[in-house]
């Protein structure tokens, strides 16, 4: 039986200060710009709950794409498991 360690992968603590700190500044630019455009209060809300929805829109996709991913490499090890155990099993010099 062939012994195989999954390799997790995470990302480093740089990787996600910068995923942080670039939301953080996407986030701050949009609010100022729409804070600070020239149109009437009903313009700036309504694009002010466009953006909070587009975020929120995000994140779930996000989140939706990611899960559906680890369901897979459950699946795959699942099914990998099954194989080892068939082929440690089998023994081909056994007659038919």
């Amino acid at each position: 039986m062939s012994e195989t360690t999954s390799v997790k992968q995470q990302s480093t603590a740089a990787f996600y200060g910068q995923a942080v700190a670039s939301f953080g500044v996407a986030m701050g630019a949009v609010t100022l710009g729409i804070y600070f455009l020239d149109a009437n209060a009903w313009v700036r809300g309504f694009l002010a709950v466009g953006v909070l929805y587009l975020v929120t829109s995000c994140f779930t996709l996000a989140k939706v794409i990611r899960d559906r991913q680890e369901a897979g490499q459950i699946i795959s090890r699942v099914d990998q498991a099954r194989l080892e155990k068939i082929l440690a099993q089998h023994d081909p010099f056994q007659k038919l």
